[in-house]
């Protein structure tokens, strides 16, 4: 079983994930910034308040989290959390041939493995983030979970690889039979916008190992 103060853990973790603030996260589901301020989490009586479902689902709606990644948030706060082994590679190593099929699915021997939740099965991995030019919101260091089967959308933060060989981590902002468009995480970098025929795969960013 879980408490009150496991959810409203979770809901933390959730904004510490994004690099954003609850009040932040909030206003990105379409909800009052107090939502899930400290004041909230208690009744007038003292006693523990639950946050509503409705205020739950818009949040992960909007931020593009499973309720089962949530759910692994609640154990990772209460200590129960353990996650699933997958490949790791760092970010610059990805450029390189030989990692990847050309549907952007890890290929070969000999990957590291680590342990992290939101697993959602095969071809699943983890890269390594290395530079300045993710952050703020991906930091070197930082491990981001990639599921190359999912369906990428608007406002996802994905990861794409050219057919020259370059990788980058970036926010979706557009993708039609044939451009993909690019939003830079760090302000200071450009934004990339490329034919589909010269980008090798893109796969969807769907946790994030801070």
């Amino acid at each position: 079983m879980f408490e009150h103060r496991d959810i409203w853990a979770a809901l933390d973790l959730l904004a510490q994930r994004f690099s954003i603030s609850t009040s932040a996260m909030a206003r990105r589901a379409g909800l009052d910034p107090t939502t899930f301020n400290k004041s909230k989490r208690k009744a007038n009586d003292g006693k523990p308040r639950w946050p509503s479902t409705e205020s739950l689902s818009k949040v992960l709606d909007a931020l593009g989290v499973d309720i089962e990644d949530f759910a692994m948030l609640i154990a990772m706060g209460n200590g129960r959390a353990r996650g699933l082994s997958v490949p790791l590679i760092g970010l610059a190593q990805a450029g390189n041939e030989g990692f990847f099929d050309d549907a952007g699915f890890p290929v070969g021997a000999g990957w590291e493995e680590v342990r992290m939740p939101g697993v959602r099965g095969d071809n699943t991995y983890a890269l390594e983030i290395s530079g300045d030019s993710m952050s703020p919101v991906l930091r070197a260091g930082d491990r981001v979970l990639i599921a190359p089967n999912e369906e990428v959308r608007r406002g996802d933060r994905v990861v794409v690889k050219t057919l020259g060989g370059e990788i980058m981590a970036k926010e979706l902002r557009r993708i039609t039979a044939k451009r993909i468009e690019l939003i830079s995480l760090n302000p200071e970098y450009e934004d990339r916008s490329f034919d589909r025929m010269d980008v090798l795969w893109i796969a969807r960013i769907v946790w994030v190992s801070q």
